[in-house]
């Protein structure tokens, strides 16, 4: 008679929950890489729509649009097609500007990115004019 080797029904068991435990860890850490890489595509917009902020106050000075705090993306020299991605697009970005001649850097700007429906986390973030990003929710 031989005698045949198999796996006993709690060994099963063990490496099944072993499996289960790495999966519960992995899956979050994996949702939160794919929220930041989706947030790459607003970051890259948001410092578009500030080259576009700059270059606009560079050449209009004073005499721009800052009535509101908001020039619009064709006063910018842009459309809505030069912010529109596979997540983001125009309608997820307010801005608010205010120019004052004298100071350094004359412009001083606020952008909020809103998240789309695609992103769970963060909700919203907010470049300034110095190049700094923060979460806001």
């Amino acid at each position: 008679m031989s005698k045949q080797k198999a796996f006993t029904i709690v060994e099963i068991l063990v490496v099944v929950l072993i499996i289960g435990i790495l999966a519960a860890i992995a899956v979050p850490i994996m949702r939160g890489r794919v929220d930041a890489a989706k947030w790459a595509e607003g970051r890259a917009m948001a410092e578009k729509l500030a080259k576009s902020l700059r270059e606009y106050s560079q050449s209009e000075g004073a005499g721009g649009s800052y009535g509101d705090g908001q020039p619009s993306l064709s006063e910018l020299g842009a459309s809505t097609d030069d912010f529109s991605g596979k997540y983001f697009d125009y309608t997820n970005f307010t801005w608010t500007t205010d120019y004052q001649e004298g100071r350094q850097p004359p412009l001083d700007f606020t952008i909020t990115v809103s998240a789309p429906e695609a992103i769970s986390s963060p909700s919203v973030m907010v470049l300034d004019n110095k190049d700094e990003w923060r979460q806001t929710r």
